[in-house]
């Protein structure tokens, strides 16, 4: 079987791996009540799955440090407990990351959720032993770009030719930072990025569904 010539095939969790949809979304509708902000639908928070949520609570709510900070330890109050259990693999992909694993690639998880519970989903989905290296953001806020968490990847497992490399990603976050650190992207149109906005940050390459990712990955 022919298969891209990447060595490295760096994956977004969210949007890509998995739909987190209910998790997330259920999650900030719990720390925005806090705040004692109603949404009116879960819909509406769709757009807090991708970028840092930290940014997007200052950006969305005009929240300051202090509040946003506030807002992702409730956050994390209900994804820890539920939220976390809250979203599911899409379709194929649990064999796509066999089949790569398989072919010898090296498979590295890049997100900006937080390793800790990036770890725990992966591992539920049983794909875990695929994967060379999990690398999501922090805590305490120190690595949650994805530009800084592909640079962070790419240092613990010393990919020092970004040409050996690609990102895969839903959102403008992953195509931005793969270029940040001069590596190329495929957006997939499956997640969560709407076709204009990865349109608009010109990717390498541009699938549809899970199908067209299996059918790019494995083509020389």
């Amino acid at each position: 079987m022919k298969y891209m010539k990447k060595q490295y095939i760096l994956l977004d969790l969210d949007g890509v791996i998995s739909d987190p949809k209910e998790g997330i979304t259920k999650s900030i509708d719990y720390a925005l009540r806090s705040f004692g902000i109603v949404t009116e639908s879960l819909d509406s928070l769709k757009r807090f799955i991708g970028p840092p949520l930290f940014d997007s609570f200052v950006q969305y709510y005009g929240f300051s440090s202090r509040q946003a900070e506030e807002a992702m330890r409730q956050y994390r109050v209900y994804f820890k407990e539920k939220g976390i259990y809250e979203n599911y693999m899409y379709d194929g992909m649990g064999e796509l990351l066999k089949n790569l694993y398989q072919a010898g690639k090296k498979l590295i998880l890049a997100t900006s959720k937080p390793t800790e519970f990036s770890s725990q989903i992966i591992e539920r989905y049983g794909v875990l032993d695929y994967f060379e290296d999990i690398c999501g953001s922090t805590m305490d806020n120190s690595r949650t770009s994805k530009g800084d968490v592909i640079r962070y990847a790419m240092g613990r497992n010393r990919i020092t030719d970004p040409n050996e490399a690609i990102m895969v990603g839903d959102r403008k976050y992953d195509i931005l930072g793969a270029r940040e650190n001069k590596m190329d992207c495929i957006a997939v149109l499956y997640g969560y990025g709407s076709r204009e906005e990865v349109d608009a940050c010109s990717p390498a390459y541009l699938v549809r569904d899970v199908n067209e990712l299996n059918a790019l990955l494995f083509h020389e």
